[in-house]
């Protein structure tokens, strides 16, 4: 019998796969290669930042994994990315990511982190702004003004202003029915 190659089933798997160190990617796999757009040489060694629409969101991210990882060190959200090359060179697309800490008690220090393109099912419609497209993905994950704003650090009132801009950009007099059009946008 074979032993298992692990290096195998981290390059094929049907995810993208990236082993972290301090929020630098220090391996990534052939998926999370092809869904950027880019090289593995292009990725190993730099910060997670590259993947993201503004430094701003990669740094309210950071901030927001360390607030919520669970008692294991696992986070999981939905998020904007950003490709990095071939033709779609900055497009813009939904995202599942979610990982694991090593050590939950410091967060960034090393993870195992996964993403999922979620272009086929959702697709950046409307332009937002980046705190917009955060105060989306959590809509969608079914958080209150209240919830939000304290993941944020920023008050209910000011999530309902930017849930009140979202509702306006799709034309939803619901909030069901703006997350029912951010989950088809």
């Amino acid at each position: 019998m074979t032993a298992l190659d692990y290096r195998t089933a981290f390059d094929l798997a049907p995810i993208g796969l990236v082993l972290s160190r301090n929020r630098l990617m220090v391996d990534c796999n052939r998926e999370l290669v092809e869904m950027f757009g880019t090289t593995r040489e292009a990725l190993v060694g730099q910060s997670f930042e590259l993947l993201y629409p503004s430094q701003a969101e990669f740094e309210n991210t950071g901030a927001r994994i360390v607030a919520s990882l669970n008692a294991r060190g696992g986070y999981a959200d939905e998020r904007v990315m950003k490709r990095l090359g071939g033709a779609q060179r900055d497009a813009l697309f939904w995202c599942h990511v979610s990982g694991r800490a090593l050590d939950p008690a410091q967060p960034h220090a090393a993870g195992i982190w996964s993403f999922e393109d979620l272009s086929a099912k959702r697709r950046v419609g409307v332009e937002l702004t980046p705190r917009e497209r955060e105060i989306a993905a959590l809509l969608i994950d079914g958080l209150t003004s209240k919830q939000i704003g304290k993941r944020l650090g920023i008050s209910p009132r000011t999530v309902d202003v930017y849930r009140a801009r979202l509702m306006k950009k799709h034309l939803a007099s619901t909030t069901a029915e703006l997350v029912h059009k951010l989950l088809r946008a």
